[in-house]
């Protein structure tokens, strides 16, 4: 990235995340948001990266009991209730609506056309018809992609460096997550150019991700690519702990997957997500409008692989890898 677009990129986001004095103070008001995720709700919010969400609102003005209502929907990995948890929240009259992943954002989609929402999914947010466009929305939906899709074919790269000679690889997707079935199509094409077969697991609860990995063996996987999801998000530290278990190197795009014992990530960072998203919020709150917006795309992407796991499983990190991870976990 030359110096110009790194300057344009900056000063973009300095223009979208600039606080207006005390606003939200000023305007005497209770902003009312909604917070719809498909995860269970983590034990303690500050610990995890959902907690970046309030805390960046807060630095922008808005202190919850103050002027300030979040209300937390968690589904605990059960998509068949993310329906309801979007029609509350309509009928609550929240502000604006924040909606994690495909499935809350097609939720949330179905039941207003008025509120606000800013999303943060990891699939093409037009492909996937939530927006117009990128650079205009054209309607009530905005906020950031990550494009996981988009990055699996990075997964099965990395993968390849790391397991010379792997031949097929399993891909643990959600059924229940539309944007898997385009990352599945995305890995069965990166695979079929180098020559290599690609296994899709499916799981929709812990259980079945137990089973779906178990199954990896049988279908002689050497390797293993975690679409990005909620569930499977929720369920780090047991995937991490299956795929050890099961001698299958593996690769998710969250950082917390390597720092729970697995052996690679490659993603955007999740705690500049939602403090991102928080900044789309305040923006809303100041009279932006969704529709004019950009969905924002990440400009950084980072590597870490755990070197103790890599060890477990009979790995040698290869140099190139090591050169561009952002850190290796002893």
């Amino acid at each position: 990235m030359n110096n110009r677009r790194k300057v344009v990129i900056a000063l973009g986001a300095g223009a979208l995340a600039a606080p207006f004095g005390s606003f939200a103070q000023q305007q005497g008001k209770v902003w009312r948001v909604g917070f719809l995720s498909a995860r269970r709700q983590p034990p303690v919010l500050d610990l995890d990266y959902y907690g970046a969400f309030p805390r960046r609102l807060k630095e922008l003005g808005y202190v919850e009991g103050v002027n300030l209502h979040i209300e937390w929907r968690f589904a605990n990995g059960d998509y068949k209730l993310l329906p309801g948890m979007a029609s509350e929240l309509v009928r609550l009259k929240m502000d604006a609506i924040m909606a994690l992943g495909p499935p809350c954002a097609s939720a949330a989609q179905k039941v207003t056309t008025t509120i606000p929402i800013v999303i943060v999914v990891s699939v093409d947010p037009v492909a996937a018809g939530f927006v117009k466009s990128l650079a205009r929305p054209g309607g009530n939906i905005t906020g950031l992609s990550n494009l996981g899709g988009d990055i699996s074919a990075k997964h099965l790269e990395m993968l390849l460096a790391m397991v010379p000679g792997l031949s097929r690889v399993a891909v643990l997707v959600n059924p229940g997550n539309p944007a898997h079935a385009q990352i599945v199509k995305n890995i069965q094409a990166a695979a079929q150019k180098v020559g290599i077969k690609s296994t899709p697991l499916n799981a929709q609860t812990p259980e079945e991700i137990e089973s779906a990995l178990a199954a990896a063996t049988k279908e002689r996987a050497g390797a293993v690519i975690v679409a990005l999801d909620p569930l499977f998000i929720q369920q780090e530290i047991q995937i991490a702990a299956q795929t050890t278990k099961h001698r299958l190197p593996s690769i998710f795009s969250n950082r917390e997957y390597a720092e729970a014992g697995g052996l690679m990530s490659y993603g955007q960072n999740q705690v500049e997500i939602y403090r991102r998203a928080a900044e789309y919020v305040d923006r809303i709150f100041k009279g932006a409008k969704p529709a004019e917006l950009p969905v924002e795309q990440p400009t950084k992407l980072e590597l870490l692989i755990n070197r103790k796991t890599a060890k477990t499983l009979g790995l040698t990190i290869p140099q190139s890898l090591l050169i561009s991870a952002d850190k290796v976990i002893e």
